[in-house]
Formats: C-alpha cells, sequence, structure tokens
C-alpha cells in the first residue's frame, strides 16, 4: 500500500496551517521577547506601539483571565513573563495588528525594562549552585562500590555532548478563533493536542470542553511541538478569547530558533570497571543535564537517560545519576530519542575510552558484553525476546566486519592525507511513555452507510507516516479496501485525552485501540450475516470485501451488509480503548517495568577523513535493524534513513552555540550548519532483521521513530577512529558535535586538549 501523503506533498495539496484561508477580521500577533536572559521586569511601555496603524492591542500577563503557568511537569512556565524574566527570547507580552507587517513593526516601539540579575549558562555551574529543576535521581542495580575491587581495569572519563535544533519545515505557530459559547477553536501545529487544550484552558479560566484543537498534520515535529507548541497555542488562543477576533500567530526562522528549546546539552563523567576477560562488572556515570529555564519536559527526558544509561550492554552493577540543571537559556524540551541518546553517547565514550587505553578493538568490548535473553537491566525489568546479538551478528557477517576492518587498514597504511574509520553502533532502545498512565489511546470509527469508513484518533501527523498505518489497520481488520478508509484529523472534539504523538508509541497505541474499534465492528457485523444467512458465525471472515464462510463466498458482501445493519438498527460506531498491559514503574524505588519491548539493531559506520583540511565523507552505513513484522517497509526504511542522518548531525555537524549572556550565536541558517545531501552517507544500506516482533507492537510492527537516530552516534567514533589512524595514541576529549574544525584541532599534537580518559589501574596485557 503506498504512503498516503507524498503525491499530495510534491503536488502542493497537502494543508498545513499556514495554507489555511484566511478569516474575515483576522488579527495577527507577534511577541515581545525579553531583551536578556535573567533580570527583574521593571516595565513594559507599549503606548507607542498602540499609536503605529493597524495596532489593535498589546497584552501582557496582566490581560490573562485565567493562571498565568503552562508548566506541565513543574508549574514554573508563565505564559507571559510576570516579575522576572528568565532567558533571552522569553515572551513578555504579545502585538495584535491588522497585518502581519503592522505587528512585527510594533514590536519594535515597546520598550522592555528589566534590571539585570546574574546569568548561568553552564549546567556544571548551576548544579554547583543547587539550581535544580528537581531533586537529583539516581538508578542503581548491585553494588558499584564493591565491584570496583573485583575489576582488572577501570577507567574514568568526561562526556560532552551538544544541543541540537529541531529545524522542523513548518515553524511553531497556530490559528486561534473565538466561539458563540465564550470558547476558542484553534489550528495547531503540535503533537499534542490535548497538552494546548488544557494550558489553555488554564490560561483563560475556561473548561477544557470549550477549547477545541484540531490538527490536520505537522510540517515536522521531532519532538519540538510535543510540549513547546502549547506557549504558541495559547497565546493566540489570548488574543482570540480578549479580543473576540480571530488571531494567527506564526513563527518566523530565526525568531523559532531564537525563543524555542532544543535537545538538551549533556555534561557527564563516567567510570567504567572490566574484569580480566573484559567482561563489564561495574559503570558509574553522572548527568548533568542543561534544562534552560524552566522544566519543560526536562524531568522525563532525565529520567529516559537514565534508563538507556547502559545502552545494549549487561552490567551487573551500575549507578547512574542525573541532575537537571536550571539556565537562563531557552528551556530545552523533547528530541527523537528524548534523552536516551545522550546516555548511550556517554556509556560508548567509556568504552571507547576503556578500549583505547588497553589497546583493543573497542568491538570487542561491545560484542563481549551484549544483552542477552534474561539479563535484567539497571531499572530491573528483564530482557524479553533480545535480539542484540542477533543484530551484531546479522550486520558483522552480513556486511563482512572483518573484511571490512581489513580494507580500512589497508586503505590507511597505503595513504597519509586521507585516513578511514570505522565504528559499530548496537542499539536497544525501550518503547512506551515512561509515565505508565500515559501509555493509552482511543479510537473513533464509523461506517457509513455506503461502506466507507472514517477513522478518528489521538495520532498527530507529522510526517513519519502514521496516518498511512492506521488506514492499513483498519482496512485489513475490517476485510475492505483501504480506498474506503478515511483518516481524519486529530481533534480533541473527537478524541478527549491524548497522549501526545511521541515517544515512538503513536502507531502502538492509536493503531491498537483502531484495531479493537475495528474488532468489535467487525464481529457486529458478521454476528448479524450469521443470523441472516443461517450460518456458524466461527466459519465467518471478510476478505476482499467479500463476507466468507470457511473460505468460500456467502451471498453477501461487505456493502451489503452495512446496509443491512443499519435498516436492522445495528450500531455502525464503536469507540475503543486501549492501555498497554503489563507496564508499570515505581518512581520512588525507580524499579519495575516500564517499557512494552525493546527495539534492537547494530550499524557500521565507515568514513574518509580529509587530514589536511579535517573534512569528512561518510562513506557507509550498514545496518541490521528490528523492524518486526513491519506493517509498511517503505515507511519504515525511510525512518530509518532520516533518523539515522539527523543523528549524525547532532553528532558531527549541528552545533549549537550560546554566549556568556545567554545569546543564541548560532541563529540562523548561515551559522548552523544541518545535514545536506552532500553530508548524507553515500550508501545507506537497511536490513530488516527476521525477528517475530512483539504483542505490544501493532500487528507485531515494532515502533520505529525514534531507534534509528541512535546509529548516527556511531558516525562520531568513526570520525574519531580516523584521527587516531592519523596520530595514533592520541587521548581525544569525547566531545560531540566533531565539527570539522574540531577534526582539525584534533589532527594536530599543538591543538590537544585535556586527556579524554585516565586509568586508574595498570594493565601490562590483554587476551583476546
Amino acid at each position: 500500500m503506498n504512503h498516503l501523503d507524498p503525491a499530495r506533498h510534491v503536488r502542493g495539496e497537502s494543508q498545513y496551517l499556514d495554507d489555511i484561508l484566511v478569516q474575515q477580521g483576522t488579527l495577527y500577533a507577534a511577541v515581545v521577547e525579553s531583551p536578556v536572559a535573567h533580570g527583574k521586569l521593571l516595565n513594559i511601555d507599549f503606548e507607542a506601539a498602540l499609536q503605529l496603524p493597524g495596532v489593535v492591542r498589546v497584552l501582557t500577563a496582566q490581560d490573562i483571565p485565567g493562571e498565568n503557568q503552562i508548566g506541565g511537569i513543574v508549574p514554573d512556565e508563565p505564559l507571559l513573563a510576570e516579575g522576572h524574566v528568565h532567558f533571552r527570547g522569553q515572551p513578555v507580552a504579545l502585538v495584535l495588528a491588522e497585518t502581519e507587517h503592522q505587528a512585527h513593526a510594533a514590536l519594535g516601539h515597546v520598550r522592555v525594562e528589566v534590571s539585570p540579575l546574574p546569568i548561568i549558562t553552564d549546567p556544571r555551574v548551576a548544579a554547583a549552585q543547587n539550581e535544580l529543576i528537581v531533586p537529583p535521581r539516581t538508578f542503581q542495580i548491585g553494588d558499584t562500590q564493591a565491584a570496583w575491587a573485583q575489576c582488572a581495569h577501570v577507567f574514568e572519563g568526561v562526556a560532552e555532548s551538544g544541543g541540537q535544533e529541531h529545524l522542523y519545515i513548518e515553524t511553531q505557530g497556530a490559528y486561534a478563533f473565538p466561539t458563540e459559547m465564550g470558547g476558542v477553536r484553534m489550528v495547531s501545529s503540535t503533537q499534542g493536542p490535548t497538552a494546548v487544550q488544557r494550558h489553555t484552558a488554564r490560561v483563560l479560566g475556561i473548561g477544557m470542553h470549550q477549547v477545541e484543537v484540531d490538527v490536520t498534520r505537522l510540517g515536522g515535529g521531532f519532538g519540538g511541538k510535543e510540549d513547546q507548541a502549547t506557549t504558541w497555542g495559547a497565546l493566540a488562543a489570548l488574543g482570540a478569547f480578549v479580543v473576540r477576533r480571530p488571531v494567527k500567530l506564526v513563527l518566523d526562522r530565526m525568531a523559532d530558533m531564537r525563543m524555542t528549546g532544543k535537545r538538551h546539552p549533556y555534561s557527564s563523567d563516567f567510570k567504567i570497571g572490566l574484569d580480566k576477560n573484559l567482561k563489564l562488572v561495574a559503570y558509574e556515570a553522572t548527568f548533568y543535564q542543561n534544562a534552560g529555564a524552566a522544566a519543560d519536559l526536562s524531568p522525563a527526558v532525565l529520567e529516559r537517560t537514565l534508563f538507556h544509561a547502559t545502552n545494549s550492554y549487561f552490567v551487573p552493577n551500575v549507578t547512574a545519576t542525573a541532575y537537571s540543571c536550571r539556565t537562563n537559556l531557552p528551556p530545552n524540551t523533547a528530541f527523537r530519542g528524548f534523552g536516551g541518546p545522550q546516555g548511550m553517547f556517554v556509556i560508548e565514550s567509556a568504552l571507547t575510552c576503556a578500549a583505547e587505553q588497553l589497546g583493543v578493538p573497542v568491538a570487542e568490548l561491545q560484542r563481549r558484553n551484549l544483552l542477552r535473553e534474561g539479563d535484567v537491566l539497571p531499572y530491573r525489568q528483564p530482557t524479553e525476546g533480545c535480539h542484540a546479538e542477533q543484530a551484531w551478528d546479522t550486520t558483522a557477517s552480513l556486511y563482512n566486519l572483518p573484511s571490512l576492518r581489513a580494507e580500512v587498514e589497508a586503505f590507511n597504511a597505503q595513504n597519509k592525507q586521507f585516513k578511514k574509520g570505522l565504528s559499530v553502533m548496537p542499539i536497544c532502545f525501550g518503547i512506551s511513555f515512561t509515565k505508565t498512565p500515559m501509555n493509552q489511546a482511543r479510537a473513533l470509527v464509523h461506517i457509513y452507510t455506503d461502506g466507507s469508513v472514517g477513522v478518528s484518533t489521538g495520532a498527530v501527523e507529522m510526517g513519519q507516516g502514521v496516518n498511512t498505518k492506521i488506514m492499513q489497520v483498519a482496512a485489513r481488520t475490517l476485510g475492505i479496501s483501504p480506498e474506503r478508509v478515511k483518516v481524519e484529523s486529530t481533534n480533541t472534539t473527537r478524541v478527549a485525552n491524548t497522549s501526545p504523538s511521541a515517544a515512538s508509541a503513536t502507531a502502538d497505541l492509536n493503531g491498537k485501540a483502531t484495531e479493537m474499534a475495528c474488532l468489535a465492528l467487525r464481529e457486529r457485523l458478521l454476528r448479524l450475516a450469521a443470523t441472516d444467512l443461517q450460518m456458524d458465525y466461527e466459519g465467518l471472515t471478510i476478505e476482499g470485501e467479500q463476507v466468507l464462510a470457511a473460505g468460500t463466498p456467502a451471498d453477501t458482501t461487505w456493502e451489503k451488509l452495512v446496509s443491512a445493519a443499519y435498516w436492522q438498527r445495528v450500531s455502525l460506531t464503536e469507540n475503543a480503548h486501549y492501555a498497554t498491559p503489563g507496564i508499570h514503574f515505581d518512581a520512588q524505588t525507580n524499579q519495575g517495568h516500564p517499557f512494552a519491548y525493546h527495539v534492537y539493531g547494530t550499524a557500521l559506520t565507515t568514513v574518509t577523513v580529509d587530514c589536511l583540511r579535517g573534512t569528512y565523507t561518510f562513506d557507509a552505513v550498514q545496518i541490521a535493524h528490528d523492524f518486526g513484522q513491519s506493517l509498511h517497509p517503505q515507511i519504515d526504511r525511510g525512518q530509518i534513513e532520516g533518523g539515522l542522518v539527523q543523528g549524525l548531525g547532532w553528532m558531527t555537524l549541528e552545533e549549537l552555540v550560546f554566549n556568556d549572556e545567554g545569546r543564541l550565536l548560532s541563529n540562523s541558517l548561515n551559522s548552523y550548519k544541518i545535514p545536506d545531501l552532500y553530508s548524507a552517507p553515500k550508501v545507506i544500506d537497511v536490513h530488516f532483521l527476521d525477528t517475530p516482533g512483539h504483542p505490544n507492537a501493532i500487528m507485531r510492527s515494532k515502533a520505529v521513530g525514534e531507534p534509528p537516530l541512535m546509529y548516527g552516534i556511531g558516525a562520531y567514533f568513526a570520525v574519531r577512529d580516523a584521527i587516531r589512524s592519523f596520530r595514533p595514541g592520541a587521548s581525544l576529549p569525547f566531545s560531540a558535535p566533531i565539527t570539522p574544525e574540531k577534526v582539525l584541532l584534533s589532527l594536530y599534537p599543538d591543538a590537544l586538549l585535556t586527556p579524554a580518559c585516565a586509568s586508574t589501574t595498570v594493565t601490562t596485557s590483554v587476551a583476546l
């Protein structure tokens, strides 16, 4: 079955928020930003702005009829600044004008007076000053303190990973309309319609039933619109509610980059211990998360870092501690992987540190320590259906890892200016929201009297193909053609109390709900057919829109059966609720079974570095991935390719830079580099592992949104491997992204920084 959207996309027919025809009387909104990163807000003078042509109103915190608060996990984020400002770009006021140009022109006539306060941009400084979003969290299993004595080799070091701009093609925005009953209806570019609805109702001081949020599709999200779309939806709604006219608010690219949060940068310490056979014995990690000025989703992101602190490896003794550090930067937020990649990068750095100190290939350490069936993870969930070794061995065999390594070594021996690097990157990623109550979804399915079907769920289509998969589920379950099925826009009045489209769980949760609703409708129709045809219900099915009795066509079709149901007053509508079974987690003890299942895979990455210029090209990334029983291989392959390149960008090119005053310096596409066609690997091979899937995955088709991003971590270590071929024995800091500038500095001894890691034991030989 074809993907639903590409044909409409390339013809320009797909409808996004900015494609909505403007309603008569619409006002345009522009946001007044804090000019400094931290200070006491003394005054907002907007009288001059009100005198400009077309300016209708300037709203401040004093105009909010309800509560000036949009914080979710922690109520620490005002919609409009009040009393203090906490980051540069924080919304201070909202200008409403007749045209977009007039609204933006008025911004320069609003004077914001702030008394400066000290600014923190470094998470370690924030931690030292006890500026924490929430208390620190620790996941622990075994006894690391006692285990160090059992280790033949112990190594310590520091790993730094930077932030990442989401850079969705469609920027943040919302279009709000006042309703006749004193409420608001809005179209929002959001991954979380219910979150926008809930916080808007709170800000306006009305019930959620008076706020309707509708989403047709997003022009990309990647986590950046899971929580942070709330600000722009609530601001547009505030304008529409107060002025009683439609209000449209869409950020331009530079404003979006300047005002919104990113992937969390992390600064981390690690300590790793191995026995004489190079089996992992103990691992300690301390993560300092740069949360920004407010909680947003940082506590949940922090938790997932701890869940994935050991990646694909079994470690019997683990102590992982994480600090969510409050700084004066825009509140950082969800980004594909949701903290998992940051945790994985640290343990991969620790293993690389150990391998370099011991003089053995890091792949030897990785393969020896992969998870096996029944191994217990640091949060006490045992692995079930573990394919870590299968993925590794399939990748090594299919792409001939020994031969590839020999080719790299031969090339490096014969070339001075160019060096190749090779890395292996295994992944293990848990699928579910780690906050158990969020693992629920509903579906509303209508069968119309002509046999066509309408499906409403809480899933938001943002380019990942979830609508196509939901259509497949409905069509396959009902036994009808996909052309009969329409997946409706995501709307809070049709399906309420939804979880955001995030955590790679959207297709599973909403697909399962759709399947349940369609199964109930199919059973209802087939029981009617059994009565009318005087046949045994157990032998009836619907396939190809034909009712079959024990595989033989019966005297009725889908259309006839639907019509008969209507005339006999049988319901053709079903509302189903799905809650993921068997999952639980105690946040007090940090133990439980938080994930429905895990996804596994392994990637080989080869790179060629120009050791004169510091530039590099990725020759190939070859992957064996655990899709389960893929519902749609084309969509899933696309997710692997996109996730890989996005992760590669985070690890190699995308460098977010703030100065000490909290100003974003990489504030446009002139100064922030993302992967383009020439940055992508020349070859991306994706092999579908032969695995049975999991019953908690929709039709055993495993989630594929976030896991492939972690393959991009391999790009960092492949470049590092090439650098060490040019400078054997070099001790390089673990600092991502490894940009061409960093590569150039690392290639020559005069540019050396502090050592990457150090051994706390003395070793003389290693047996392999």
